[in-house]
């Protein structure tokens, strides 16, 4: 079974984010990128089945920037066999929409023929949450989203999936598109042997129109805001002064 891994360049999850002056979106000059933290959680799940046996072969995607090659190193420095990017852009602030993104996907899927596809389940970036789901429908393949376990059957995954007040346990059958959640696994670091050996590789460059995709976008952004900064704090004599505010100010009571 061949195990697909879509991944995407973002800006470091530790970096503080900085909205340009003019409100036209995230300022990316000079900021330190990385990898999708659950593109990344993807990418050791997709490692594991292999090291298990339940994998003959894992491929990592990303679609984006140039620069996004980088990202991909890192992919095939952790351990995935080969890699493909598909270099959509040449501006570092244009973000290549979900379902262009899932047409794209959808191609490399008739192309590669995997089993098994896997996704974090949201970019940080822009937390769209849609890719996977788009990209199963569009394959027609079932799918099984923010999952915390996967466990392989024959021809089918178990899949537990995070849900608002506890866990639901479902059975999917392959070829499927399964997005993961953050208790999925804890990915592992590349060591510098490997990190030498991913320069050597296979990596794929191909180009939107390879795949016959209009990556033009249909959404446009009006303004990016920072949220409100937090106010300070006061310090109160006294647990009847306390419920005053409470009552009086904030109205919670």
């Amino acid at each position: 079974m061949k195990v697909l891994v879509p991944v995407k360049r973002v800006i470091d999850y530790n970096v503080k984010v900085r909205v340009k002056a003019d409100g036209s979106g995230v300022d990316l000059a000079h900021v330190k990128m990385s990898m999708n933290p659950f593109d990344e959680i993807a990418v050791e799940e997709a490692i594991r089945l292999k090291e298990a046996g339940k994998a003959d072969e894992t491929v990592a995607v990303s679609i984006g920037v140039k620069q996004s090659q980088e990202t991909l190193r890192t992919a095939l420095a952790m351990g995935v066999d080969r890699a493909i990017i598909v270099e959509a852009a040449e501006d570092v602030h244009t973000d290549i929409e979900p379902l262009a993104v899932a047409k794209i996907l959808n191609a490399i899927v008739e192309e590669e023929k995997p089993g098994l596809i896997l996704c974090g389940k949201q970019a940080i970036d822009n937390d769209m949450n849609a890719t996977g789901q788009m990209l199963a429908a569009l394959a027609n393949w079932s799918q099984a989203t923010f999952a915390s376990k996967i466990d392989i059957e024959g021809d089918h995954a178990l899949v537990t999936r995070e849900v608002d007040g506890g866990l639901q346990t479902i059975r999917v059958r392959m070829p499927t598109v399964i997005t993961v959640d953050l208790r999925l696994n804890e990915p592992r670091y590349a060591s510098l042997p490997n990190i030498m050996k991913a320069k050597r590789k296979p990596l794929d460059v191909k180009t939107p129109a390879d795949y016959g995709v209009d990556v033009a976008p249909r959404l446009e952004i009006l303004r990016t805001d920072e949220p409100e900064s937090r106010k300070a704090g006061v310090i109160l004599g006294s647990v009847d002064e306390l419920v005053e505010k409470l009552r009086d100010e904030a109205g919670v009571i």
